[in-house]
């Protein structure tokens, strides 16, 4: 069943260059067996079995979240209220997630994070990666893990997010590498360790990381948030897909991503929340470094699932055109996740986009807080439709 999005007043289908959107006026597009088959001018565009008329909207690819927590249970808006008046952010609060979600049932966690889901897809979202990180057992990673693979294929163990408290260092991370590891092993793709200050060191994530590239998950790591620590060389070293949140860089880390195939992944609302300082993105895209842009979604200090929210933050805050930050929310992100067939509507595509209600992309950043999204497709299939 073939499917013509007609008279779109401005196409964005992305190509591979940071920033080059690929942009069309009055465009038509056609989806078959859930891909891109033609994209090319309204007035050229062939017949199908449906049409859809968007009226001159703009059609942009779905947003691309490459960090989230969606599997927990509870919420920490008493540890933000404290943040806003002058309380230092520091990992610590993550027990507290721990707790309630090692309560929560299988059923609990699953509804949580279906509703979070639904909440990313009314915004534009069509391709999210799902982190564990709140259990710090066996069972209950396992549980996040089985939770999190009904929702998406990018699923990542994160059992190295902090040492419970209680416990030896050393005996966590011996735990994480072996016996937990090998129980999540079926529903994980990727292995991630939080290395930064009050959270694992460098010996402890290569250690750990090492261990799941072993048994054949992708490593990507929590770089530089609170402090250097040297995790972005670990990212370089094991081929990191992804160093995410970059909040403190040298130049000589931004000169080492530039030259390695890990992507720089910034998390604007994690600064946003800690009223931290923000990545500085201008040096990392003059050095010729690769970024993406996700919401990092979490209880404790990114309690958001609005990539628009994101992107309007990186344009205001972090200085990044509205070009830059649309390709990095879509485009970069699939290279954070290193897929090939998502982040854009080129030809052989998975046809995962958004109908926005508002001429240009732009419109994210200049009317932030409003959900300009009208229509959000996955592989061809409406998966969310706005009714006024």
């Amino acid at each position: 069943m073939s499917l013509l999005i007609s008279n779109i007043g401005s196409l964005i289908t992305n190509g591979t260059e940071f920033a080059d959107l690929n942009e069309f006026s009055n465009a038509a597009l056609v989806i078959d067996q859930g891909k891109v088959a033609w994209v090319g001018p309204s007035s050229a565009a062939p017949d199908c079995d449906e049409r859809l008329d968007v009226a001159g909207a703009c059609v942009i690819p779905g947003f691309v979240d490459s960090h989230s927590h969606l599997v927990f249970a509870g919420s920490r808006e008493a540890e933000f209220a404290a943040r806003m008046t002058g309380e230092e952010y520091s990992a610590g609060g993550i027990k507290t997630t721990v707790a309630k979600t090692r309560e929560a049932s299988d059923a609990e966690l699953l509804q949580n994070a279906t509703k979070l889901l639904a909440e990313m897809h009314s915004t534009g979202t069509t391709t999210v990666e799902i982190k564990s990180g709140y259990g710090l057992d066996v069972e209950t990673e396992l549980r996040i893990l089985k939770t999190a693979a009904q929702l998406t294929e990018e699923t990542t163990f994160l059992g190295a997010h902090v040492v419970p408290k209680g416990q030896a260092a050393e005996d966590y991370v011996r735990l994480v590498k072996t016996q937990m590891l090998d129980a999540v092993l079926p529903f994980a793709k990727w292995i991630d360790v939080f290395c930064d200050r009050g959270a694992f060191d460098v010996s402890q994530a290569r250690e750990i990381l090492q261990a799941g590239i072993a048994k054949g998950l992708l490593p990507r790591i929590h770089a530089n948030q609170l402090e250097n620590i040297g995790a972005i060389e670990l990212a370089v070293e094991l081929d990191c897909a992804s160093a995410d949140h970059c909040t403190h860089l040298s130049p000589k880390e931004i000169e080492l991503l530039a030259s390695s195939q890990t992507v720089a992944t910034l998390l604007p609302g994690a600064e946003f929340s800690t009223r931290s300082p923000y990545p500085n993105a201008k040096e990392l895209i003059a050095a010729g470094a690769t970024i993406a842009l996700a919401t990092d979604c979490n209880p404790g200090s990114s309690f958001t699932s609005s990539m628009p929210f994101v992107i309007a933050l990186a344009v205001t805050q972090m200085q990044l055109s509205p070009s830059e930050a649309l390709w990095a929310a879509t485009m970069g992100g699939a290279k954070a996740l290193r897929r090939s067939d998502i982040g854009h509507l080129n030809v052989g595509a998975s046809a995962d986009f958004a109908v926005l209600d508002a001429p240009s992309h732009t419109f994210f950043s200049y009317r932030p807080g409003v959900n300009l999204v009208s229509k959000t497709y996955k592989a061809g299939q409406l998966i969310y439709e706005r009714h006024s």
